[in-house]
């Protein structure tokens, strides 16, 4: 073949080389930490009911000497928010909590409740990409052990009440509301037969008694409740279960959504059985006759493995309660 042959073909070459290098060099050195905050408002109170934030926050996957991202974390706390929801991933580092200690402390006394991700037990490791489209990953024998003892014990400080395979209660702005949660699906920690029986109990605790549910003999009307469901990974058996269970909002995590996007097609993977179009933000997750709304986190860290990201930057979500219609 003549050089003139060659040169076009070399040239195309190196154009794809010089995007695919360009392309990267954004995804780890600029989008990777272009944190954002989205807001979204979800109409589930009761008629009359003051406005509450929420602020959601996920896979922080924290090493100790990503300080940017701790400052910008802690800068959240300016939002005021009325409760802070966790959904897990939060150590990306056998040092990790060094981090989160730095990034939480502004939240101490703000209500919260959090559930555990799959990195919060086990380290990260260095992974095939290309792994993720045969399925969602596995566990690697040779991840680390994190002290998530340590991390249960500082979030037990802050005030944050733990929801794995639990529930509880919080009265907030004037409004009463049930969480339920399950520890991490990914790794089948979750308990969903627990759920059911973890209601009961926290009604029967309920210091209000009688009057806060309702009478089968009387009919009496129960008292206003928000129901709310958590876990870390937004598998469909979870979902289901938890709209099974009555709830009206569910947040979950994990997907990072899909943390290499296509701009105009959107996530390539979802990490889990999701469908691709829900891999992120807020939509509304159908199971039978029954529904509810549903955030999912596209999540503020990444592996310090793959430090990447694309068309999907970095995010917490201020989620406002609203009065329904």
């Amino acid at each position: 073949m003549s050089p003139s042959k060659l040169a076009p073909a070399a040239s195309i070459a190196l154009a794809i080389g010089a995007a695919g290098a360009a392309t990267l060099a954004w995804g780890v050195f600029v989008e990777r930490t272009r944190w954002t905050l989205r807001r979204v408002e979800v109409p589930v109170l009761p008629a009359g009911s003051k406005p509450i934030k929420v602020l959601h926050l996920s896979d922080l996957h924290m090493a100790p000497w990503q300080r940017e991202k701790q400052a910008w974390v802690r800068s959240l706390a300016a939002l005021e928010p009325d409760l802070i929801v966790d959904t897990g991933d939060n150590l990306g580092h056998e040092r990790g909590i060094e981090g989160i200690r730095a990034a939480f402390e502004p939240f101490r006394g703000v209500p919260g409740v959090f559930v555990n991700g799959s990195n919060d037990y086990f380290g990260p490791v260095a992974k095939n990409p290309f792994l993720y489209f045969a399925g969602p990953s596995g566990h690697v024998r040779r991840s680390a052990r994190l002290d998530i003892d340590e991390l249960h014990a500082y979030f037990a400080e802050l005030g944050w009440q733990d929801l794995d395979n639990t529930a509880t209660s919080l009265d907030l702005n004037g409004t009463h509301f049930e969480f339920f949660g399950v520890d991490d699906p990914h790794k089948g920690f979750d308990r969903l037969d627990l759920i059911a029986s973890a209601i009961d109990d926290l009604r029967a605790d309920d210091p209000l008694g009688d009057e806060s549910w309702p009478d089968a003999a009387s009919g009496a009307a129960a008292r206003p409740t928000v129901t709310v469901g958590v876990a870390h990974a937004p598998y469909q058996r979870v979902l289901n279960s938890f709209v099974n269970h009555g709830a009206q909002l569910m947040l979950a995590g994990h997907t990072h959504g899909g943390q290499v996007c296509v701009p105009g097609f959107g996530a390539l993977v979802t990490n889990c059985d999701i469908p691709r179009e829900q891999v992120k933000g807020l939509s509304v997750w159908r199971h039978g006759l029954r529904s509810a709304f549903l955030n999912v986190s596209a999540g503020l860290g990444t592996s310090i493995f793959a430090p990447v990201r694309f068309a999907c930057p970095p995010e917490a979500t201020l989620i406002t309660l609203v009065a329904s219609n």
